[in-house]
């Protein structure tokens, strides 16, 4: 997600600097849209006016900021970082912090949708912070969506974010279940599935994830099971901490835990129809 939200911003015309912990990683995006590799989060950050951050889980983020190295000690009054990584709202607030106390602005600004809808341009983009900070960032966020919800102050992206992690979650497993069902009873898989997208449950991830249900082994995964599970989990602590119910949350995740224990952590998403489809 990451490196194609780089690749767009650049399609757009901005300058664009970019960093990884996996130097080469950086190199690769580079070489693909003309950005400049920083030699570390801090240069990255001091580089631009809006830095995008876009990590895989708490510990990342966590590490990104802190440290002479990291990303808020290239933080100055001018800056804003929006990060778009999927996390705790506390780590978010965590991430805040370090950036304030470094005099810049803050968004925690996860987004919904897939790599295809970045190419796009067409991400939802779901912000917690400050009215003003997020003006400050919205002519570069307006390159990576068409729309962007200001939920709250900051760590309300966070939380908003988990909650559409779980519908979307909760869908793909239904999603599964329908479309190996329809199977079972002997119905074409493709007919299935357009059956099922133009229905009252066709929304846009049954679109979009057209191919990797249909042809599982001809496509590339794009959002694994084992960042499924850290995710639910997040919703689930989340669920917890306010006393929200979350049976359906729960079933899911008992779910997936049984697909990774049945080593298909590492697959996509969709595989939990490949996973049903085994009889495991």
């Amino acid at each position: 997600m990451g490196s194609a939200m780089a690749e767009r911003l650049a399609a757009t015309g901005l300058t664009v600097t970019v960093a990884n912990r996996t130097r080469v990683r950086a190199e690769e995006v580079a070489v693909r849209c003309g950005a400049t590799v920083a030699a570390s989060a801090r240069q990255a950050a001091a580089s631009a006016p809006v830095v995008v951050v876009s990590l895989a889980d708490d510990r990342a983020v966590d590490e990104a900021y802190a440290g002479p190295d990291g990303i808020a000690a290239g933080v100055h009054g001018s800056t804003v970082i929006a990060d778009t990584s999927t996390v705790d709202p506390r780590t978010a607030l965590r991430a805040r912090d370090r950036v304030m106390a470094a005099g810049g602005g803050f968004l925690d600004a996860p987004v919904s949708g897939s790599v295809p809808s970045v190419v796009r341009g067409e991400l939802a983009i779901l912000v917690g912070g400050d009215a003003e900070t997020l003006e400050r960032a919205r002519p570069v966020l307006e390159r990576l969506a068409t729309r962007i919800f200001h939920i709250g102050p900051a760590g309300c992206g966070a939380v908003m974010k988990l909650a559409v992690n779980g519908v979307v979650h909760a869908l793909n497993l239904a999603l599964s279940e329908a479309l190996v069902l329809a199977e079972s009873a002997g119905i074409d898989r493709d007919r299935a599935y357009d059956a099922i997208a133009a229905s009252a449950g066709g929304a846009p991830y049954v679109a979009y994830k057209r191919g990797a249900f249909l042809d599982p082994s001809g496509t590339p995964v794009a959002f694994t099971l084992d960042l499924v599970a850290k995710d639910l989990d997040l919703v689930l602590e989340l669920a917890r901490r306010y006393t929200a119910p979350m049976a359906q949350g729960a079933a899911n995740r008992a779910a997936v835990a049984a697909a990774i224990d049945a080593g298909f952590g590492a697959a996509d998403i969709s595989a939990m129809a490949v996973y049903l489809r085994s009889g495991s």
